[in-house]
């Protein structure tokens, strides 16, 4: 599941300190919405202050679960640094005459390699074909199935 190098689309937000909690939450929600509109059964687990990094106040780690593997693996996180970030960046933004740091937070929207085992897993059939995820069909000019190629 790990590997050398990967593809992924991340998401960021700099938020009022004020508004980042909420902001935080929304973010998760987005994270969440890309998986449920994906149809993959998932769920999210707030990672304890051991399993997360030193930049991180908080951190949910969103799983899929694999049938192949029997078990839910992770395919994104999504965590708030409050003014970690802003801190050591210098990033700040101006409230009157006053600059104040801005919060930070960042989630994965989709780590490619992962998210493509993932719908692999879990919309193939006993033949081997995959169906295209419903809201993936229109980018994919309609296909509906990938076939699996038959041997002669």
């Amino acid at each position: 599941f790990r590997v050398h190098q990967f593809d992924k689309v991340e998401m960021f937000i700099f938020a009022h300190p004020e508004k980042s909690w909420e902001e935080y939450e929304k973010l998760r929600g987005t994270l969440e919405e890309i998986m449920q509109r994906l149809k993959l059964h998932y769920r999210i687990v707030n990672m304890c202050t051991a399993d997360i990094g030193s930049p991180n106040a908080k951190k949910y780690d969103l799983e899929a679960w694999l049938p192949g593997q029997k078990r839910y693996r992770e395919l994104a996180s999504c965590s708030h640094d409050t003014d970690f970030q802003a801190r050591r960046l210098n990033i700040k933004y101006r409230d009157g005459k006053k600059k104040e740091l801005v919060h930070t937070m960042n989630s994965t929207a989709c780590a490619v390699g992962r998210t493509l085992i993932a719908i692999y897993e879990n919309y193939q059939d006993g033949d081997g074909n995959i169906k295209v995820p419903e809201v993936l069909q229109p980018y994919m000019s309609g296909i509906e199935i990938i076939s699996r190629k038959k041997s002669a």
